[in-house]
């Protein structure tokens, strides 16, 4: 279809339609949307290539979805209009849809929250082949939070294993609707998709604000670009943006000149400003990354709006980790990396901290275990650092028993002393599996110290169970595990579900009596024997051979529970002797023996850098041969 031009200047909120795509990871929805891109138009087949919304080179090797990416396209449609008996084109409009294409996984849930913000609609998508999985439910009922019209939309349906009609039975009976009402689409070959552009059209409300109020806009994503600054992306609520106007910040009190303003369409277009219920891009050529914060509201200096927009909830840290620059001079390049890094990613916490054994670093606060592996691959790639991180674990709250409380986010905050008790994060976990696993899912949760909440059958084959788990016992590979015990059927939602009490104690690593505080660790009591013994064989393999022999310790307080030894190297001081008395190869063992205590006292045990990124990486230890 033939692209048609969208005025250069606001568009009537009438012919706007805002709306997201959310759905499990990999049910399709960057190949949906490359449709809807061809479809429209906006991409020419020349420029076209699969996923063309994921931009970052990391988002299109593993073929997940990062980062939400917003997108404005023209539709030409009879389905909104008051008269739509006539055939496409004679009573048919020019809509202006803006869509927004979100992430899967679990851990990037904030970047959908935020997309669900801006939008009035979303498109449900499901696996044709695959049902309904943990992820669709948490976004789904993210959505209905939201007030959200919700489009069902089953896809792949060119594939051999789909089952369309089985799976429109299990969302209808999910919304509340008839099966026929779920659309059915290939974004592979583009089957349905016009008839979902004319429902969106049809369904979706149109933004509702005042145009002659007091602009305000929403902040819901930002980027820092090297030469033009901040670029922040905004949904306006009520009034309108120009150029050359005077903006301020509401809640920063910042105010700049707007310099550009324009839509992404897939690329950014200049316009002659927003009007309500639009989306857009302003760039003010602000550096300063601070000024520009997800959630805050953009309104007019000369004519202010009294009150800001309600923003978003602050993600909540799920997992805790240490980032040390490898070499200790680009500790400056990786705080301004983090600044940078937290204008496109809102969920990312830091604060800095020193390690005795890492030296400068950031204790960075991420949503699950995937975002720390992203976020680390981004420093590392966009700001040309090596990194290591520590062994990731969460945030715990130490009771003394003089009722002190202590916050604890790295085992090196951990108290000494009388303690009364210690409190754990836990999570209301979602499993969405085939009936045939329950019990290896059960027995998996039950070794994590889960504990099971209810169980429903959604269909005679898939079952739903909620599980209360601790969170320490999930950030590592519980998903993993869970894919391995389940053939890779199990899907996997988790939200925080408050604290409860645990009998957790601090694991230390001993080098020679001294505390090496990178491989302290907080276990429960019940694992910290195998902790031990892991960590100190592991260390046995990795810490290279001294001249005096090395004791690889690990205790808890003042008790050691596990220990490994690490020989010394020894030089050969009897191959001088050639036969002879005894007594004289007795006089050189001792003279050496004498030599290695003294050499113990004094000597300092030296871990390779190497050593730190093994032992506090999850692969196993290859035996070295000594």
């Amino acid at each position: 279809m033939a692209r048609t031009a969208l005025p250069p200047h606001a568009t009537p909120p009438e012919l706007i339609r805002n709306f997201c795509i959310i759905a499990h990871i990999d049910h399709g929805k960057s190949t949906l949307a490359d449709r809807m891109l061809q479809l429209t138009g906006i991409v020419d087949e020349r420029a076209m290539r699969a996923q063309y919304l994921d931009r970052m080179d990391i988002e299109r090797e593993r073929g997940i979805t990062i980062k939400s990416q917003a997108v404005r396209m023209p539709w030409e449609s009879v389905a909104g209009t008051a008269d739509a008996a006539g055939p496409r084109g004679k009573e048919s409009q020019t809509f202006c849809l803006n869509m927004i294409d979100t992430p899967g996984h679990v851990d990037f849930t904030y970047e959908v929250s935020r997309s669900l913000a801006a939008c009035e609609g979303a498109v449900l998508l499901v696996d044709a082949a695959q049902g309904i999985e943990a992820q669709t439910l948490a976004n789904l009922y993210l959505a209905m939070e939201n007030d959200l019209e919700i489009i069902p939309v089953l896809n792949k349906i060119d594939l051999p294993a789909a089952q369309p009609e089985k799976y429109a039975g299990e969302i209808a009976g999910l919304i509340g609707c008839d099966p026929e009402d779920v659309l059915k689409v290939s974004g592979k070959t583009g089957e349905g998709v016009e008839a979902l552009l004319d429902r969106i059209v049809e369904v979706i409300p149109p933004p509702v604000g005042d145009p002659d109020a007091p602009a305000r806009a929403m902040i819901f994503d930002s980027v820092y670009d090297t030469y033009r600054g901040v670029v922040t992306y905004v949904r306006v609520i009520d009034g309108n943006l120009n150029p050359r106007e005077r903006i301020v910040m509401m809640s920063t009190k910042a105010t700049h000149e707007l310099l550009e303003i324009g839509v992404i369409s897939p690329e950014p277009v200049v316009s002659d400003g927003l009007g309500v219920g639009e989306v857009g891009y302003l760039i003010t050529g602000v550096k300063d990354v601070r000024q520009s914060r997800v959630g805050d509201t953009i309104t007019n200096l000369r004519k202010p709006a009294e009150r800001a927009l309600g923003g978003y909830r602050d993600p909540r840290p799920m997992v805790f980790s240490g980032l040390y620059p490898i070499d200790g001079s680009d500790y400056p390049v990786l705080r301004d990396a983090l600044d940078k890094l937290k204008l496109n990613d809102a969920a990312l916490v830091y604060e800095p901290e020193t390690s005795v054994a890492l030296g400068f670093g950031f204790r960075v606060g991420f949503l699950g275990m995937l975002h720390l592996e992203i976020v680390r691959e981004r420093l590392e790639r966009e700001f040309d650092l090596d990194l290591i991180s520590t062994l990731p674990n969460v945030e715990y709250e130490v009771t003394m028993e003089d009722g002190t409380l202590v916050e604890v986010t790295n085992p090196s905050e951990f108290p000494t002393g009388k303690i009364r008790s210690v409190t754990e994060p836990v999570v209301r976990a979602t499993i969405l599996v085939p009936s045939e696993f329950i019990g290896a899912v059960m027995e998996l949760c039950q070794s994590r110290r889960g504990a099971l909440r209810g169980m429903d059958y959604l269909s005679e084959d898939r079952v739903e169970m909620r599980y209360t788990l601790p969170l320490a016992e999930i950030v590592f590979d519980f998903f993993d595990q869970l894919k391995s015990k389940t053939r890779g059927y199990a899907s996997l939602d988790y939200e925080p579900d408050g604290d409860q009490d645990a009998d957790l104690v601090k694991v230390d690593i001993l080098l020679q009596g001294d505390q090496v505080d990178a491989f302290s660790s907080i276990v429960h009591k019940d694992a910290a024997y195998a902790y031990g013994v892991r960590m100190a064989s592991k260390l046995r393999e990795l810490i290279p051979r001294q001249q005096f022999e090395v004791p690889v310790q690990a205790a808890i307080g003042s008790r050691v529970i596990a220990r490994e030894t690490i020989r010394a190297i020894r030089k050969d001081v009897l191959a001088k002797c050639y036969g002879g008395d005894i007594s004289r190869k007795r006089k050189l063992l001792e003279k050496q023996k004498e030599g290695k205590k003294r050499m113990k006292m004094v000597g300092r045990v030296e871990v390779p850098q190497e050593a730190f990124i093994a032992a506090l990486s999850n692969e196993p230890v290859e035996k070295s041969k000594k």
